[in-house]
């Protein structure tokens, strides 16, 4: 019940567009062309939209005929509705953008913490990694439709902007270099006011995730003990403090907004007050002063809306910090397993599973040193008190644990193999998901073989329960020794399919009696002498009997 840290380390300054982005979210590639093009195209048809407005106006004030007129207006509309598709262009790219790279990066966040295993994960707090998963990549909604376009936006349409105007009037050029930068300097001040209270909001989301996760695991007991009272408030204190970071986060948006207003309004009303003096004293044509004074706002624009638009893309970008950095701690650990599954004639015996002084690590410590050999055909069983490292050999095995020494499967070293190519395997919890009880037998088969899921039932003992029975959030709608041997099928299915060819079980009959524990053994057997190796954890005296070897573990811990 106790809430694990999973705080990750962010980045001092927050970078406009994550180089990571592109690395782990293809789909962002195409996206910054096409946006940068519809940039580019939207540039052109605002410079466009003020020259023809000029031209009707001063026209207009001139006296001209509406038939003179009507081939300008005309054109203006045209851009006028031109202006209106490359809008919902931008807006329909940016929204498939979205979508794809949060599937991307959902996709890549779940094979990660397939890779990092089971040790990495515990020490996250699970519900706040389905928040950053969930919550936090849809906030990118925000980030890819307005945030993204917008800075591109900037850095395309502004400088061409400046531009013109410049070739126009460089003195209302010169007046939008010098007042720019002030824009600018005011987002970083407040940007990093809004990033810290935003981090601030983040937070504390996780944490009301955790907390409220961790209560309802323990409803039970803390109404037992009495505590649930204090565990309601407890909740209640963190969604109050959530409450308080949003209002904060709002109103700094807001004090943003006005700044940024004011200051583009201050920069526009020196330059139309320049073209006023100007256009009194004959220095500068009206057609040119109104042609500028149009774009000057459009100058503005750009940066101003990245300012604004920053604060609705902020919780997707926190989220994505916590994405990069569960896809960051992957890359040594699928760096180094790069091997290929096994390509075995049926003729050929299954290859051994062999460890050789293998000391498994468990944060600072070192356990000691196991030796093992698992021949196909064989049961091996491990056993040993409580503590002694019997699950986290079989962890170092499915890659959940670093350790040291020699350990190899068909003589390659098990750190250059993915688990799944070679070993089945079901732990002391079941780990049981949502679904049906065949889903979760044959999880993992793209396609699941009916017969056989009942097979592996029968041979756990579980032959009564029906393949079709719907199970709720880890499993509900099963008794504890049920979901246990559900789990045990889930690896003898595996095996069975030909996915594998070492069976690990740790502790699967600990939620068995002994009537069911015998039969479970059983099979066990008939497996291994079907031509499986297993690896068995187990501290029950009778699994001693169906068992070609046994490794006795001492308990005894080295330090690192």
């Amino acid at each position: 019940m106790t809430s694990r840290s999973d705080a990750t380390p962010r980045r001092g300054r927050r970078q406009a567009v994550d180089p990571r982005l592109l690395r782990y979210a293809s789909a962002s590639r195409g996206f910054f062309v096409a946006i940068a093009a519809l940039a580019l195209a939207q540039t052109a048809v605002i410079i466009a939209f003020a020259w023809l407005l000029t031209q009707a106006l001063t026209g207009a004030i001139a006296g001209l005929p509406l038939d003179l007129l009507g081939p300008t207006l005309a054109l203006l509309s045209g851009v006028v509705v031109l202006r209106a598709v490359l809008l919902w262009a931008r807006d329909t790219v940016a929204s498939r953008a979205a979508a794809r790279v949060q599937a991307q990066l959902r996709a890549q966040l779940v094979e990660a913490v397939g890779t990092l295993g089971s040790e990495w994960l515990a020490g996250r707090n699970s519900s706040t990694l389905a928040i950053t998963a969930g919550r936090g990549l849809d906030a990118l909604d925000a980030y890819f439709g307005r945030y993204l376009p917008q800075f591109v936006q900037t850095m395309i349409a502004t400088p061409v902007i400046i531009a013109v105007m410049w070739w126009q009037d460089w003195i209302s050029g010169l007046t939008v270099l010098l007042t720019l930068p002030l824009i600018p300097i005011f987002m970083v001040l407040i940007g990093l006011g809004t990033q810290a209270v935003q981090q601030r909001q983040w937070k504390t989301l996780g944490h009301l995730a955790a907390r409220f996760s961790d209560t309802v695991q323990g409803l039970s007991t803390l109404k037992v003990f009495g505590r649930h009272h204090r565990a309601v408030a407890s909740i209640d204190d963190v969604t109050n403090r959530y409450r308080r970071e949003t209002m904060r986060v709002l109103r700094v948006s807001f004090l943003s907004g006005f700044a940024l207003e004011f200051l583009a309004s201050i920069s526009v009303a020196i330059i139309a007050v320049s073209i006023g003096f100007r256009l009194i004293d004959g220095s500068i044509a009206l057609t040119v002063g109104l042609f500028v004074l149009l774009l000057a706002p459009e100058a503005y624009l750009p940066i101003r809306q990245v300012g604004v638009q920053f604060h609705a893309a902020a919780e997707g970008v926190a989220a994505t910090e916590d994405v990069f950095s569960v896809l960051d701690a992957t890359v040594p650990q699928s760096g180094a397993r790069t091997g290929l599954p096994f390509d075995r004639p049926d003729d050929t015996p299954l290859p051994p599973l062999v460890l050789r002084g293998v000391r498994v690590a468990r944060g600072e410590r070192m356990l000691p040193p196991v030796d093992l050999v698992a021949p196909a055909g064989s049961v091996v069983l491990i056993e040993g008190p409580s503590g002694a490292g019997k699950s986290s050999v079989l962890a170092a095995l499915r890659g959940a644990a670093d350790f040291d020494g020699e350990a190899t499967f068909g003589g390659r070293d098990l750190r250059t193999l993915r688990p799944r190519e070679w070993l089945a395997w079901a732990g002391q919890a079941p780990g049981l998901t949502t679904g049906t009880i065949k889903d979760n037998i044959t999880l993992g088969d793209t396609d699941p073989d009916s017969d056989l899921a009942q097979r592996a039932l029968s041979l756990a003992c579980a032959g009564g329960l029906d393949l079709a029975h719907q199970l709720g959030v880890q499993g509900a709608g099963l008794s504890g020794g049920q979901a246990q041997r559900v789990a045990v099928a889930r690896a003898f299915y595996r095996y069975l399919r030909g996915r594998a060819s070492v069976i690990a079980l740790d502790e699967p009959s600990a939620a068995l009696d002994s009537g069911t524990e015998e039969s479970l053994w059983q099979s066990v057997r008939e497996l291994a002498d079907g031509g499986a190796a297993v690896v068995l954890v187990s501290h029950r005296a009778s699994a001693r009997a169906m068992a070609d070897d046994v490794v006795t573990l001492t308990g005894m811990e080295v330090t690192a």
